[in-house]
Protein backbone atom coordinates (compact mmCIF):
# COMPACT_ATOMS: atom_id res chain seq x y z
CA UNK A 1 0.00 0.00 0.00
CA UNK A 2 3.01 2.15 0.58
CA UNK A 3 3.42 2.85 -3.44
CA UNK A 4 -0.57 4.17 -3.72
CA UNK A 5 0.49 6.13 -0.89
CA UNK A 6 3.40 7.28 -2.25
CA UNK A 7 1.14 8.08 -5.59
CA UNK A 8 -1.66 10.32 -3.33
CA UNK A 9 1.60 11.89 -1.55
CA UNK A 10 3.54 13.20 -5.00
CA UNK A 11 -0.13 14.53 -6.07
CA UNK A 12 -1.37 16.51 -3.47
CA UNK A 13 2.64 18.00 -2.42
CA UNK A 14 3.11 19.06 -6.12
CA UNK A 15 -0.33 20.18 -6.38
CA UNK A 16 0.27 22.42 -2.78
CA UNK A 17 3.62 23.34 -4.16
CA UNK A 18 2.09 23.97 -7.80
CA UNK A 19 -0.40 26.55 -6.14
CA UNK A 20 2.12 28.51 -3.99
CA UNK A 21 4.47 29.05 -7.00
CA UNK A 22 2.03 30.86 -8.97
CA UNK A 23 2.25 33.72 -6.72
CA UNK A 24 2.99 33.30 -3.10
CA UNK A 25 1.29 36.87 -2.14
CA UNK A 26 -2.21 35.71 -2.77
CA UNK A 27 -3.97 34.43 0.33
CA UNK A 28 -6.07 32.19 -1.29
CA UNK A 29 -3.44 30.27 -3.06
CA UNK A 30 -0.92 30.10 0.03
CA UNK A 31 -3.98 28.77 2.22
CA UNK A 32 -4.61 25.84 -0.12
CA UNK A 33 -1.15 24.83 -0.68
CA UNK A 34 -0.52 24.71 2.94
CA UNK A 35 -3.98 22.46 3.16
CA UNK A 36 -2.69 20.38 0.33
CA UNK A 37 1.07 20.10 1.82
CA UNK A 38 -0.46 19.32 5.33
CA UNK A 39 -2.91 16.64 3.63
CA UNK A 40 0.31 15.05 1.91
CA UNK A 41 1.96 14.92 5.30
CA UNK A 42 -0.52 13.41 7.27
CA UNK A 43 -0.60 10.70 4.17
CA UNK A 44 3.26 9.78 4.77
CA UNK A 45 2.92 9.90 8.21
CA UNK A 46 -0.13 7.61 8.71
CA UNK A 47 1.96 5.17 6.09
CA UNK A 48 5.00 5.16 8.55
CA UNK A 49 2.85 4.93 11.50
CA UNK A 50 1.27 1.65 9.26
CA UNK A 51 4.69 0.40 8.79
CA UNK A 52 6.21 1.08 12.04
CA UNK A 53 2.87 0.76 14.33
CA UNK A 54 4.26 3.41 16.33
CA UNK A 55 1.91 4.96 19.01
CA UNK A 56 3.71 7.98 19.36
CA UNK A 57 2.91 8.52 15.74
CA UNK A 58 -0.28 7.96 16.34
CA UNK A 59 -0.56 10.43 19.04
CA UNK A 60 0.91 12.59 16.44
CA UNK A 61 -1.18 11.73 13.74
CA UNK A 62 -4.44 12.79 15.37
CA UNK A 63 -3.66 16.45 15.63
CA UNK A 64 -1.70 17.00 12.46
CA UNK A 65 -4.94 15.14 10.41
CA UNK A 66 -7.12 18.70 11.17
CA UNK A 67 -4.82 20.41 9.75
CA UNK A 68 -6.19 20.36 6.25
CA UNK A 69 -9.52 21.06 7.52
CA UNK A 70 -8.53 24.00 8.99
CA UNK A 71 -6.43 25.52 6.15
CA UNK A 72 -9.15 24.58 3.74
CA UNK A 73 -11.86 26.45 5.65
CA UNK A 74 -9.49 29.23 5.45
CA UNK A 75 -9.75 28.87 1.85
CA UNK A 76 -13.06 29.26 1.99
CA UNK A 77 -13.72 31.95 4.30
CA UNK A 78 -11.37 34.21 2.15
CA UNK A 79 -12.83 33.04 -1.46
CA UNK A 80 -16.68 34.05 1.00
CA UNK A 81 -15.59 37.54 1.91
CA UNK A 82 -17.66 40.00 0.10
CA UNK A 83 -14.84 42.63 0.62
CA UNK A 84 -11.62 43.32 1.46
CA UNK A 85 -11.73 45.37 4.76
CA UNK A 86 -9.57 45.46 8.38
CA UNK A 87 -12.51 44.06 9.94
CA UNK A 88 -13.44 41.39 7.72
CA UNK A 89 -10.11 40.58 8.01
CA UNK A 90 -10.26 40.20 11.73
CA UNK A 91 -13.52 38.47 11.84
CA UNK A 92 -12.14 35.44 9.10
CA UNK A 93 -8.83 35.24 11.57
CA UNK A 94 -11.44 34.80 14.39
CA UNK A 95 -13.52 31.92 12.48
CA UNK A 96 -10.31 29.98 11.69
CA UNK A 97 -8.69 30.54 15.10
CA UNK A 98 -12.14 29.34 16.67
CA UNK A 99 -12.44 26.36 14.44
CA UNK A 100 -8.54 25.20 14.69
CA UNK A 101 -9.43 25.43 18.69
CA UNK A 102 -12.58 23.00 18.42
CA UNK A 103 -10.92 20.58 15.74
CA UNK A 104 -7.53 20.45 18.13
CA UNK A 105 -9.63 20.08 21.11
CA UNK A 106 -11.50 16.71 19.57
CA UNK A 107 -8.03 15.51 18.84
CA UNK A 108 -6.63 16.12 22.17
CA UNK A 109 -10.24 14.51 23.40
CA UNK A 110 -9.46 11.23 21.20
CA UNK A 111 -5.80 10.62 21.86
CA UNK A 112 -4.73 9.00 18.48
CA UNK A 113 -6.35 7.54 15.12
CA UNK A 114 -6.56 4.22 16.42
CA UNK A 115 -10.43 3.22 16.33
CA UNK A 116 -12.75 2.65 17.70
CA UNK A 117 -14.58 6.02 16.64
CA UNK A 118 -14.47 8.22 19.95
CA UNK A 119 -16.25 11.50 20.84
CA UNK A 120 -12.90 13.31 20.09
CA UNK A 121 -13.34 11.73 16.78
CA UNK A 122 -17.05 12.76 16.41
CA UNK A 123 -16.06 16.53 17.28
CA UNK A 124 -12.83 16.63 14.64
CA UNK A 125 -15.47 15.30 12.11
CA UNK A 126 -17.80 18.03 13.09
CA UNK A 127 -15.48 20.95 12.88
CA UNK A 128 -13.73 20.14 9.90
CA UNK A 129 -17.48 19.82 8.16
CA UNK A 130 -20.00 22.24 9.74
CA UNK A 131 -17.82 25.38 8.73
CA UNK A 132 -17.20 24.49 5.76
CA UNK A 133 -21.12 23.83 5.04
CA UNK A 134 -22.17 27.12 6.62
CA UNK A 135 -19.29 29.16 4.53
CA UNK A 136 -20.98 27.73 1.43
CA UNK A 137 -24.40 28.41 2.25
CA UNK A 138 -23.53 31.85 3.31
CA UNK A 139 -21.80 32.59 0.00
CA UNK A 140 -24.55 31.30 -1.82
CA UNK A 141 -27.30 33.53 0.07
CA UNK A 142 -25.34 36.35 -0.39
CA UNK A 143 -26.74 38.60 -3.01
CA UNK A 144 -23.42 39.85 -4.89
CA UNK A 145 -20.92 36.56 -5.05
CA UNK A 146 -17.21 37.41 -4.99
CA UNK A 147 -16.73 34.24 -7.35
CA UNK A 148 -20.07 32.27 -9.45
CA UNK A 149 -21.69 30.27 -7.18
CA UNK A 150 -21.73 27.61 -9.50
CA UNK A 151 -17.33 27.27 -9.17
CA UNK A 152 -17.83 28.18 -5.56
CA UNK A 153 -19.99 25.20 -4.46
CA UNK A 154 -17.89 23.12 -6.55
CA UNK A 155 -14.33 24.55 -4.68
CA UNK A 156 -16.34 24.11 -1.28
CA UNK A 157 -17.41 20.68 -2.11
CA UNK A 158 -14.04 18.98 -2.80
CA UNK A 159 -12.63 20.84 0.04
CA UNK A 160 -15.46 19.00 2.40
CA UNK A 161 -15.37 15.78 1.14
CA UNK A 162 -11.37 15.85 1.51
CA UNK A 163 -11.57 17.39 4.76
CA UNK A 164 -13.61 14.35 6.18
CA UNK A 165 -11.50 11.83 3.93
CA UNK A 166 -8.36 12.77 5.54
CA UNK A 167 -10.22 11.70 9.22
CA UNK A 168 -11.65 8.72 7.46
CA UNK A 169 -8.23 6.99 6.08
CA UNK A 170 -6.37 6.84 9.45
CA UNK A 171 -9.18 5.15 11.43
CA UNK A 172 -9.58 2.58 8.96
CA UNK A 173 -13.30 3.17 8.02
CA UNK A 174 -13.10 2.02 4.80
CA UNK A 175 -10.62 0.26 2.91
CA UNK A 176 -7.23 1.68 2.50
CA UNK A 177 -7.15 0.96 -1.22
CA UNK A 178 -9.94 2.38 -1.77
CA UNK A 179 -10.01 5.57 0.38
CA UNK A 180 -6.53 6.59 -1.29
CA UNK A 181 -7.74 6.18 -4.72
CA UNK A 182 -10.95 8.04 -4.16
CA UNK A 183 -9.11 10.65 -1.96
CA UNK A 184 -6.22 11.18 -4.46
CA UNK A 185 -9.41 11.46 -7.45
CA UNK A 186 -10.76 14.23 -5.06
CA UNK A 187 -6.97 16.15 -4.61
CA UNK A 188 -6.37 16.42 -8.19
CA UNK A 189 -9.89 17.88 -8.72
CA UNK A 190 -9.22 20.51 -5.87
CA UNK A 191 -5.80 21.71 -7.15
CA UNK A 192 -7.15 22.07 -10.58
CA UNK A 193 -10.10 23.96 -9.62
CA UNK A 194 -8.21 26.17 -7.24
CA UNK A 195 -5.70 27.00 -10.36
CA UNK A 196 -8.26 27.25 -13.00
CA UNK A 197 -9.62 29.90 -10.14
CA UNK A 198 -6.83 31.46 -9.88
CA UNK A 199 -6.19 31.41 -13.93
CA UNK A 200 -9.30 33.08 -14.81
CA UNK A 201 -8.60 35.97 -11.91
CA UNK A 202 -5.70 36.56 -14.08
CA UNK A 203 -7.55 36.07 -17.56
CA UNK A 204 -4.18 33.34 -17.73
CA UNK A 205 -3.93 30.21 -20.00
CA UNK A 206 -3.26 27.33 -17.43
CA UNK A 207 -3.55 23.71 -19.83
CA UNK A 208 0.32 24.22 -20.54
CA UNK A 209 1.53 25.91 -17.48
CA UNK A 210 0.18 22.83 -15.46
CA UNK A 211 0.50 20.19 -18.18
CA UNK A 212 4.10 20.51 -18.32
CA UNK A 213 4.96 20.99 -14.53
CA UNK A 214 3.01 17.73 -13.92
CA UNK A 215 4.99 15.85 -16.67
CA UNK A 216 8.32 17.46 -14.90
CA UNK A 217 7.07 16.27 -11.18
CA UNK A 218 5.77 12.60 -12.73
CA UNK A 219 9.11 11.53 -14.44
CA UNK A 220 11.07 13.01 -10.86
CA UNK A 221 8.64 11.28 -8.97
CA UNK A 222 8.75 8.07 -10.78
CA UNK A 223 13.00 7.91 -11.16
CA UNK A 224 12.99 9.02 -7.23
CA UNK A 225 10.14 6.98 -5.69
CA UNK A 226 10.50 4.53 -8.31
CA UNK A 227 13.97 2.75 -6.55
CA UNK A 228 12.27 3.52 -2.70
CA UNK A 229 9.17 1.66 -4.11
CA UNK A 230 11.38 -1.60 -5.57
CA UNK A 231 13.51 -1.09 -2.33
CA UNK A 232 10.67 -1.52 -0.07
CA UNK A 233 8.83 -4.75 -2.37
CA UNK A 234 11.98 -6.43 -1.82
CA UNK A 235 13.74 -5.60 1.26
CA UNK A 236 13.08 -7.51 4.58
CA UNK A 237 10.41 -6.39 7.00
CA UNK A 238 13.23 -4.72 9.29
CA UNK A 239 14.25 -2.46 6.57
CA UNK A 240 10.47 -0.98 5.60
CA UNK A 241 10.27 1.65 8.20
CA UNK A 242 13.48 2.67 6.95
CA UNK A 243 12.74 3.04 3.29
CA UNK A 244 9.46 4.18 3.72
CA UNK A 245 10.53 7.01 5.30
CA UNK A 246 13.49 7.20 2.32
CA UNK A 247 10.72 7.32 -0.17
CA UNK A 248 8.63 10.18 0.90
CA UNK A 249 11.44 12.12 1.90
CA UNK A 250 12.93 11.66 -1.77
CA UNK A 251 9.32 12.64 -3.39
CA UNK A 252 9.22 15.84 -1.45
CA UNK A 253 12.55 16.89 -1.79
CA UNK A 254 12.59 15.63 -5.94
CA UNK A 255 9.07 17.43 -6.38
CA UNK A 256 10.28 20.70 -4.44
CA UNK A 257 12.77 20.65 -6.59
CA UNK A 258 11.11 20.45 -9.82
CA UNK A 259 8.66 22.77 -8.82
CA UNK A 260 10.68 25.45 -6.85
CA UNK A 261 13.36 25.56 -9.75
CA UNK A 262 13.00 29.18 -10.54
CA UNK A 263 12.95 30.72 -6.53
CA UNK A 264 15.51 28.34 -5.84
CA UNK A 265 17.75 29.50 -8.68
CA UNK A 266 17.25 33.05 -7.82
CA UNK A 267 18.62 32.06 -3.90
CA UNK A 268 21.31 30.85 -5.78
CA UNK A 269 21.56 33.61 -7.57
CA UNK A 270 22.02 36.11 -4.52
CA UNK A 271 24.55 33.99 -3.43
CA UNK A 272 27.05 34.24 -6.45
CA UNK A 273 25.99 37.28 -9.06
CA UNK A 274 26.25 40.79 -8.50
CA UNK A 275 22.61 42.67 -8.12
CA UNK A 276 22.72 43.99 -11.49
CA UNK A 277 23.41 40.47 -13.07
CA UNK A 278 20.51 38.97 -10.75
CA UNK A 279 17.86 41.57 -11.59
CA UNK A 280 18.33 40.40 -15.44
CA UNK A 281 18.38 37.10 -14.55
CA UNK A 282 15.27 37.63 -12.53
CA UNK A 283 13.66 38.95 -15.35
CA UNK A 284 14.73 36.27 -18.13
CA UNK A 285 13.28 34.10 -15.70
CA UNK A 286 10.10 35.48 -15.35
CA UNK A 287 9.34 35.99 -18.58
CA UNK A 288 10.05 32.41 -19.34
CA UNK A 289 8.16 31.23 -16.88
CA UNK A 290 5.24 33.64 -17.89
CA UNK A 291 5.32 32.72 -21.70
CA UNK A 292 2.96 29.52 -20.99
CA UNK A 293 0.47 31.52 -19.05
CA UNK A 294 -0.29 33.69 -22.26
CA UNK A 295 -3.59 32.78 -23.68
CA UNK A 296 -4.53 32.34 -28.01
CA UNK A 297 -6.36 35.26 -28.71
CA UNK A 298 -7.48 36.57 -24.96
CA UNK A 299 -9.53 39.77 -25.90
CA UNK A 300 -11.76 38.25 -28.13
CA UNK A 301 -15.62 38.25 -26.74
CA UNK A 302 -14.37 39.62 -23.33
CA UNK A 303 -17.30 41.59 -22.41
CA UNK A 304 -16.97 44.94 -20.24
CA UNK A 305 -16.58 43.54 -16.80
CA UNK A 306 -14.07 41.25 -17.80
CA UNK A 307 -11.92 43.50 -19.56
CA UNK A 308 -12.09 45.84 -16.56
CA UNK A 309 -11.36 43.43 -14.39
CA UNK A 310 -7.95 42.47 -16.31
CA UNK A 311 -7.25 46.00 -16.85
CA UNK A 312 -7.51 46.36 -13.41
CA UNK A 313 -5.18 43.48 -12.80
CA UNK A 314 -2.15 44.81 -15.66
CA UNK A 315 -2.56 47.96 -13.46
CA UNK A 316 -1.90 45.61 -9.79
CA UNK A 317 1.05 44.18 -12.05
CA UNK A 318 2.60 47.56 -13.52
CA UNK A 319 5.61 47.58 -11.38
CA UNK A 320 6.58 43.36 -12.33
CA UNK A 321 7.25 42.85 -16.17
CA UNK A 322 7.28 39.45 -15.78
CA UNK A 323 3.42 39.81 -14.74
CA UNK A 324 2.94 41.93 -17.11
CA UNK A 325 4.34 39.68 -20.12
CA UNK A 326 1.06 37.15 -19.15
CA UNK A 327 -1.58 39.83 -19.49
CA UNK A 328 -3.86 39.27 -21.77
CA UNK A 329 -3.89 42.98 -22.66
CA UNK A 330 -0.17 42.59 -24.29
CA UNK A 331 -2.50 41.44 -27.43
CA UNK A 332 -4.40 45.17 -27.70
CA UNK A 333 -4.09 46.69 -31.04
CA UNK A 334 -2.91 49.57 -30.29
CA UNK A 335 0.46 47.37 -28.22
CA UNK A 336 0.67 46.41 -31.98
CA UNK A 337 0.81 50.45 -33.39
CA UNK A 338 3.76 51.19 -30.97
CA UNK A 339 5.53 48.53 -31.95
CA UNK A 340 5.16 49.54 -35.60
CA UNK A 341 5.95 53.29 -35.00
CA UNK A 342 9.18 52.56 -33.20
CA UNK A 343 9.84 49.73 -35.62
CA UNK A 344 10.67 47.35 -32.09
CA UNK A 345 10.57 43.55 -32.86
CA UNK A 346 7.30 42.48 -31.29
CA UNK A 347 8.72 40.14 -28.75
CA UNK A 348 6.97 39.25 -25.18
CA UNK A 349 9.51 41.97 -23.44
CA UNK A 350 8.78 43.96 -26.03
CA UNK A 351 5.21 44.55 -25.55
CA UNK A 352 5.21 44.33 -21.72
CA UNK A 353 6.95 47.19 -22.34
CA UNK A 354 4.85 48.88 -24.40
CA UNK A 355 1.96 47.73 -22.25
CA UNK A 356 3.76 49.35 -19.13
CA UNK A 357 3.61 53.05 -20.98
CA UNK A 358 0.36 52.50 -22.56
CA UNK A 359 -0.67 52.49 -18.71
CA UNK A 360 1.44 54.85 -18.07
CA UNK A 361 0.23 57.36 -20.41
CA UNK A 362 -3.61 56.34 -19.56
CA UNK A 363 -2.94 57.01 -15.79
CA UNK A 364 -1.43 60.53 -16.91
CA UNK A 365 -4.56 61.67 -18.79
CA UNK A 366 -6.53 61.11 -15.96
CA UNK A 367 -4.48 64.23 -13.95
CA UNK A 368 -6.40 67.11 -13.68
CA UNK A 369 -5.09 70.02 -15.99
CA UNK A 370 -4.54 72.67 -13.29
CA UNK A 371 -0.87 72.55 -13.94
CA UNK A 372 -0.45 71.36 -10.10
CA UNK A 373 1.65 67.87 -9.39
CA UNK A 374 -0.12 66.98 -6.77
CA UNK A 375 -3.98 67.59 -4.91
CA UNK A 376 -6.73 66.26 -2.69
CA UNK A 377 -10.12 67.76 -4.25
CA UNK A 378 -12.17 65.05 -5.74
CA UNK A 379 -11.27 65.47 -9.15
CA UNK A 380 -7.61 64.20 -8.16
CA UNK A 381 -8.80 60.80 -6.87
CA UNK A 382 -8.75 58.94 -9.82
CA UNK A 383 -5.28 60.03 -10.60
CA UNK A 384 -3.58 59.63 -6.84
CA UNK A 385 -5.05 56.10 -6.11
CA UNK A 386 -3.17 55.19 -9.56
CA UNK A 387 -0.04 57.27 -9.68
CA UNK A 388 1.52 56.75 -6.59
CA UNK A 389 0.65 53.49 -5.39
CA UNK A 390 2.06 51.69 -8.64
CA UNK A 391 4.01 54.17 -11.02
CA UNK A 392 6.23 55.75 -8.11
CA UNK A 393 5.31 53.14 -5.94
CA UNK A 394 4.03 54.58 -2.55
CA UNK A 395 3.24 51.85 0.22
CA UNK A 396 1.10 53.61 2.68
CA UNK A 397 -0.63 50.73 3.80
CA UNK A 398 2.07 48.83 4.33
CA UNK A 399 3.58 47.14 7.57
CA UNK A 400 6.07 49.34 9.32
CA UNK A 401 6.09 51.75 5.52
CA UNK A 402 7.58 55.10 5.99
CA UNK A 403 8.10 58.12 3.81
CA UNK A 404 12.12 57.56 3.29
CA UNK A 405 13.47 57.70 -0.12
CA UNK A 406 10.13 59.43 -1.80
CA UNK A 407 10.33 62.83 -3.33
CA UNK A 408 8.55 66.36 -1.69
CA UNK A 409 5.23 65.45 -4.34
CA UNK A 410 5.42 61.17 -3.33
CA UNK A 411 5.88 62.40 0.48
CA UNK A 412 2.31 65.04 0.00
CA UNK A 413 1.03 62.01 -1.10
CA UNK A 414 2.11 59.03 1.34
CA UNK A 415 0.54 61.22 3.88
CA UNK A 416 -2.26 62.25 2.65
CA UNK A 417 -3.14 58.70 2.30
CA UNK A 418 -2.17 57.92 5.45
CA UNK A 419 -4.08 60.26 7.39
CA UNK A 420 -7.07 60.45 4.84
CA UNK A 421 -7.87 57.65 3.08
CA UNK A 422 -8.76 54.60 4.18
CA UNK A 423 -7.54 51.80 2.56
CA UNK A 424 -11.14 50.39 1.54
CA UNK A 425 -11.85 54.03 -0.27
CA UNK A 426 -8.73 53.60 -2.25
CA UNK A 427 -9.27 50.58 -3.48
CA UNK A 428 -12.89 51.63 -5.26
CA UNK A 429 -11.30 54.91 -6.56
CA UNK A 430 -8.61 52.75 -8.15
CA UNK A 431 -11.05 50.13 -9.41
CA UNK A 432 -13.38 53.55 -11.15
CA UNK A 433 -9.95 54.77 -12.40
CA UNK A 434 -9.31 50.77 -13.86
CA UNK A 435 -13.00 50.80 -15.08
CA UNK A 436 -12.18 54.62 -16.84
CA UNK A 437 -9.21 53.72 -18.26
CA UNK A 438 -10.76 49.92 -19.59
CA UNK A 439 -13.44 51.83 -21.37
CA UNK A 440 -10.63 54.50 -22.87
CA UNK A 441 -8.36 51.35 -24.14
CA UNK A 442 -11.47 49.80 -25.85
CA UNK A 443 -12.19 53.16 -27.40
CA UNK A 444 -16.09 53.61 -26.07
CA UNK A 445 -15.03 57.09 -24.12
CA UNK A 446 -12.10 59.31 -23.46
CA UNK A 447 -10.27 59.38 -20.56
CA UNK A 448 -10.24 62.40 -18.55
CA UNK A 449 -10.66 63.59 -14.61
CA UNK A 450 -11.00 67.66 -15.37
Amino acid sequence: MSGLSAVVFALSWWLGLYLLARDPRKPVLVLAAAGLASFAAVVALDAVRTVTGSELLSRIEVFLVVAPGIFWFAVLVELSRPIDTWRSRVGEIACVCGVAVIALGGAALAGSVDGPLRAGHWLMFAAVSLPSLAAMVTTMLRPAQPVPVVRFVLVATLFFALGNAILVIPLGLLPSGLALASTGFDVALLGVAVALWDAFDEGQALKADMARSFVGTAAVATIFGGQAVIGIAVAGESAQPALTVLLFTSLALAIAINVLADPLAGVLDRLTFSPALRADRATLRGTEAALPLRSDNPLDELDDDTFARLTRRALGHYGDLSKLVASPLCALPAIDARLAARGAPDQPLERANELRALLADRIAALKPRDGGDFGTGEQWRHYNSLYFPYVVGVRAYAQNATAAGLDPVARQAWQWLVTEVPQRSLHNWQNAAARMIAADLRGAQPVSAA
